[in-house]
């Protein structure tokens, strides 16, 4: 997928997604699903609102620029995908 605008309804792949183990997979592990786009009320800073689809589905928040950066190659050389988070698909 090469759009990258995350809508709330997608659903994201953390690049640690590429370390599970089929089990993990088939569970889900490191998949999310985008709940909205926000606002910070004093910093204006824009946020991406997620919630994990395993384990207890937790939701989350982190900076967008954060969310959309490339994975850390220098920490983690052998990880395929580009960037942090990547779309697997929209709904």
């Amino acid at each position: 997928m090469s759009d990258r605008r995350l809508h709330a309804g997608d659903v994201v792949k953390h690049f640690k997604r590429e370390m599970v183990t089929e089990e993990e997979a088939k569970a889900n592990k490191y998949l999310y699903k985008i709940v909205g786009i926000a606002e910070h009320s004093e910093t204006r800073e824009i946020m991406v609102v997620y919630q994990a689809l395993y384990g207890d589905f937790k939701m989350y928040v982190r900076p967008y620029a954060m969310f959309m950066s490339p994975v850390d190659k220098a920490k983690y050389p052998n990880v395929k995908q580009e960037y942090r988070f990547e779309k697997v698909r929209s709904e």
